[in-house]
């Protein structure tokens, strides 16, 4: 059977290197933002909760700037579309990646981060911000948008949470 004729969800997901997706494109000066292959992320979403280790594995073997942001987009859309585990992934998968310096990597992790909501995460988000007001990345576009409306979604949770119990 010829891979690209293959209609099966799961097995496009175990297939994945061999499908002839696009790569992902990075922002450009002309263009702020990035592009993945739609294709590729639906695979990821519509399996739920059994792509979960394939999405590990992805971020866990992502070398370049590029597979890192594919990654996280693609957990930030799996977030997005309720898949549970999401946050579980937090320790030893996008931890690693809280001390970039790349503006497109600070902005997806932020993204996921304001989504998973995992305590663990508010520390790094907060240094991040720092560093960044202290030594700005050079970027078209400012990550802290993004870093800083994590943070403020944490806030907002935890007063949420708070009301709840004195009520």
């Amino acid at each position: 059977m010829e891979v690209s004729k293959i209609t099966n969800n799961l097995a496009k997901l175990y297939l994945m290197d061999y499908m002839g997706y696009k790569k992902p494109q990075m922002p450009t000066e002309k263009r702020p933002y990035c592009i993945f292959d739609n294709n590729k992320v639906d695979v990821f979403v519509k399996n739920k909760e059994k792509a979960l280790p394939k999405l590990n594995d992805m971020l866990k073997n992502a070398k370049s700037e590029d597979e890192i942001c594919e990654g996280l987009f693609i957990a930030d859309q799996m977030a997005d579309a309720g898949v549970k585990g999401i946050d579980k992934m937090y320790y030893g998968t996008f931890s690693r990646f809280n001390e970039s310096r790349s503006p497109n990597v600070q902005t997806f992790l932020s993204g996921v981060y304001r989504k998973t909501q995992n305590p663990d995460a508010f520390g790094p988000l907060v240094k991040t911000f720092v560093n960044n007001i202290i030594s700005p990345p050079k970027s078209n576009f400012d990550p802290n948008e993004e870093v800083g409306g994590a943070i403020i979604q944490y806030i907002r949770d935890a007063v949420k949470v708070s009301k709840s119990k004195n009520n």
